[in-house]
C-alpha cells in the first residue's frame, strides 16, 4: 500500500523559553509582545538581568529610565545588570 501526499499545510508556533511565563512589569504574556508593540518576536525580545529575572526590552528600559538615583530589578530590588 503506497500513500501519495497531494497537499502539505504546515504550521508552525513558537515560545520564547524564560523562567517565568509573564513579564514582571506589564503582566502580558512572554509569547505575546509588550503594549508598547503590535507583533510580537525580534521586534519585541526578552532580556535577563543577572539576577535571572526576565522582561520585554521595551518594559525594563522604561523602568529603568523611571528610576531617579540607583536602578534596581522590580522584581528583587537587586542592582539591575544585564546578563550577557
Amino acid at each position: 500500500m503506497r500513500v501519495k501526499v497531494k497537499r502539505w499545510n504546515a504550521i508552525a508556533t513558537w515560545f520564547w523559553v524564560a523562567n517565568d511565563e509573564n513579564c514582571g512589569i506589564c503582566r502580558t504574556a512572554f509569547n505575546g509582545c509588550c503594549p508598547d508593540c503590535k507583533v510580537p518576536g525580534d521586534d519585541c525580545p526578552l532580556v535577563w538581568g543577572q539576577c535571572s529575572h526576565c522582561f520585554h526590552m521595551h518594559c525594563i528600559l522604561k523602568w529603568l529610565n523611571s528610576q531617579q538615583v540607583q536602578q534596581h530589578c522590580p522584581m528583587c530590588r537587586q542592582e539591575w545588570k544585564f546578563k550577557e
